[in-house]
C-alpha cells in the first residue's frame, strides 16, 4: 500500500487528524494503561466539577491529563516498535523500554502532586 502525501493545506490537515484520531482511538481501546489513565481522567474531571475549582486549577489538571496520556503514547509507541524489531527478549530493548516506562513514572508523579496541590484543600 502507498501512501501518497496530500501537500494541500486544508485537506492534508484533515488527513493529520483522521489518523491521529485513529490512533488515540487505538490507544484507548487496547492499551490497559490508557485505559485506566483515561478513567482517572474522567473521574478527576467530574471531582474537579464537583469541588468547584478554579480555572488554574482546571488549566494544570488539563495539562497533566494531556502530559500522562501523551507521555503513555509514546510509551506504547517505543514497546511496539521494540517488539516489532527483536520480538524475544534482548537486554539492550528491555533497556529501552524500561526508558520509556520511567518517563510514563515521571508524568504520573507529577499528575499526582498538582492532584494532591489541587484537591487537598477542598478536601481537608
Amino acid at each position: 500500500m502507498k501512501f501518497e502525501k496530500d501537500e494541500t493545506l486544508f485537506t492534508g490537515r484533515l488527513k493529520s487528524m483522521k489518523f491521529a484520531l485513529n490512533g488515540a482511538i487505538k490507544l484507548i481501546t487496547t492499551e490497559h494503561s490508557v485505559m485506566v489513565q483515561s478513567s482517572l481522567a474522567v473521574l478527576m474531571t467530574f471531582a474537579g466539577f464537583y469541588f468547584g475549582i478554579n480555572r488554574y486549577e482546571w488549566m494544570m489538571q488539563i495539562l497533566v491529563f494531556g502530559l500522562v496520556l501523551g507521555i503513555e503514547g509514546l510509551n506504547t509507541a517505543v514497546e511496539k516498535i521494540a517488539d516489532f524489531v527483536h520480538p524475544d527478549f534482548h537486554e539492550r530493548i528491555g533497556f529501552i523500554k524500561d526508558i520509556a516506562a520511567g518517563a510514563v513514572f515521571f508524568a504520573a508523579l507529577t499528575a499526582i502532586a498538582i492532584g494532591c496541590i489541587i484537591y487537598f484543600p477542598y478536601l481537608f
